[in-house]
């Protein structure tokens, strides 16, 4: 999950100077990502470990854990994927309950935590580096491929990305992922009352890039419509199941970037797509 960028020792290792809204392809959002990613990882992991922990399943800021919201039913016995793993938290979470789990991450810094955590947690999980629109699998090998805002923003190619998670999964495999709700992108990211009122268009799809003096992307975070999540998801051969809004709960008092009690109880942050391949 992106806190939307404010981790300072990562922007000032790769020079980011400035935001801009520009098209950006699929070798420099992979590429960017990569040394955003492997530059954030040591402060991702102070900031967030508490809260994602090292064997938990948690789908987004609003703290819904698979434990309780139970979106991939019994994976007992079955192959799972988690694209965009980061430091693994939630294919541990599944390994521990019978699941044969592969855990993938574009980035070799986040990897590296979790294989800390895959040995302190006697959990061992096998890592993989790619990206999610060139999964390393063969045909049908997956059961399970899930995502708690990992990978599925930072790909340029969505339709390739969804196309990728269908081939490797098999005839009713479950494909579920979690992303910034997009109705979010019409906001400001501000967790405080400057963040309740629409500044941009819903529809303007350009992507959000951080950039070096140069006007290399240093961070690359892409836009889709709600419609243009379903027509992926389709165009793929898969179903969708079920769109699942978190409400923010009583009692969530925490701040993660852009997300807080006063957003959440007024407007969704997060979405939720169940999918089923065909």
């Amino acid at each position: 999950m992106s806190d939307q960028h404010q981790h300072a020792s990562a922007e000032r290792a790769l020079g980011t100077i400035g935001i801009v809204k520009r098209e950006a392809g699929v070798v420099e959002s992979r590429l960017a990502n990569i040394a955003w990613w492997d530059a954030d990882a040591d402060d991702y992991r102070e900031e967030h470990r508490d809260f994602l922990g090292a064997a938990d399943f948690v789908w987004c800021p609003e703290r819904l854990r698979e434990e309780d919201a139970r979106l991939l039913g019994d994976v007992t016995g079955l192959d799972v994927l988690e694209l965009g793993s980061g430091m693994a938290a939630c294919a541990r979470w599944l390994a521990a309950r019978g699941a044969r789990t592969t855990a993938l991450d574009v980035s070799a810094g986040m990897l590296r935590h979790a294989a800390s955590d895959n040995a302190a947690t006697g959990i061992h999980v096998p890592l993989v580096q790619a990206s999610g629109d060139a999964l390393p699998f063969k045909d049908g090998s997956f059961d399970i491929v899930c995502s708690a805002f990992g990978g599925v923003p930072f790909v340029a190619d969505i339709d390739l990305l969804m196309r990728e998670v269908a081939r490797t999964l098999r005839p009713g495999g479950r494909w579920a992922f979690a992303v910034t709700h997009p109705v979010r992108w019409c906001f400001p990211d501000d967790p405080g009352p400057d963040g309740l009122t629409v500044h941009q268009s819903y529809f303007d799809r350009s992507p959000y890039v951080e950039v070096d003096e140069d006007g290399r992307a240093t961070y690359v975070e892409h836009h889709r419509t709600l419609g243009d999540f379903v027509r992926a998801i389709t165009a793929a051969g898969m179903g969708l199941k079920d769109i699942v809004e978190p409400e923010w709960p009583e009692g969530h008092t925490a701040i993660w970037g852009q997300w807080s009690p006063l957003r959440g109880k007024l407007f969704p942050g997060t979405a939720i797509f169940l999918c089923e391949k065909l």
